[in-house]
């Protein structure tokens, strides 16, 4: 489960591109928290310490605990826009969260016991189709990371969502078909190889029968 994070934020007085670059220019980036019953409150946050916590690497499916002023907000990450030429934080939205709210979150998935794989084992190639899960998850149990077993896969054999076993509180955000996570496939070198071997199967089919 993913940790929850703290941030410092205070209240943003203005709204507008001008204020916004202001808060800029002085190492802020200008947020908003919005959702629930309550009206957005607009904020702002430390540039510097918002990229220590992107630099987690599990920022957007962590639960952020906003303070602000004395009072704390327990929000999730929506959005985080980005300068596309520096890449630095523009802007931040914060999903404000109820009691025992459920969210839907994109959540890594890794691979294990790829020993275990009589495929990976021959040198066939682990194809991922989906590098993230989209799951809707109780708010205090958001998985860090989704363990897929690769144990007695083969070369042709595809993971589909339906063989994952997922946390207690998580489902699968998409439920209208079994989709598939990662394909076994042949290495081009042996791809190549049976593809010479058929060619050559052909030729000698027909020297036979001319």
């Amino acid at each position: 489960m993913s940790d929850a994070l703290t941030l410092p934020a205070e209240v943003r007085e203005r709204a507008g591109k001008g204020a916004s670059r202001h808060l800029r220019r002085t190492g802020r980036v200008p947020a908003v928290i919005y959702g629930g019953k309550e009206e957005p409150q607009l904020v702002h946050v430390e540039a510097k310490e918002l990229m220590r916590l992107l630099g987690t690497g599990h920022f957007m499916n962590s639960i952020v605990n906003l303070e602000v002023g004395g009072a704390s907000y327990r929000t999730l990450p929506k959005d985080v826009a980005l300068n596309p030429v520096t890449d630095r934080p523009e802007h931040v939205d914060f999903l404000r969260l109820a009691k025992d709210a459920k969210v839907e979150v994109m959540v890594p998935v890794v691979f294990i016991n790829e020993e275990d794989s009589p495929g990976l084992k021959k040198g066939g190639v682990l194809n991922v189709v989906r590098h993230e899960l989209d799951l809707i998850c109780d708010a205090d149990r958001i998985p860090s990371e989704i363990e897929v077993d690769v144990t007695g896969t083969d070369v042709g054999d595809s993971i589909h969502i339906s063989s994952v076993t997922l946390p207690e509180g998580a489902v699968s955000a998409i439920t209208d078909r079994d989709f598939t996570i990662a394909t076994l496939v042949a290495p081009s070198a042996l791809k190549k190889a049976e593809g010479d071997t058929s060619q050559a199967d052909a030729g000698s089919g027909e020297e036979a029968s001319s």
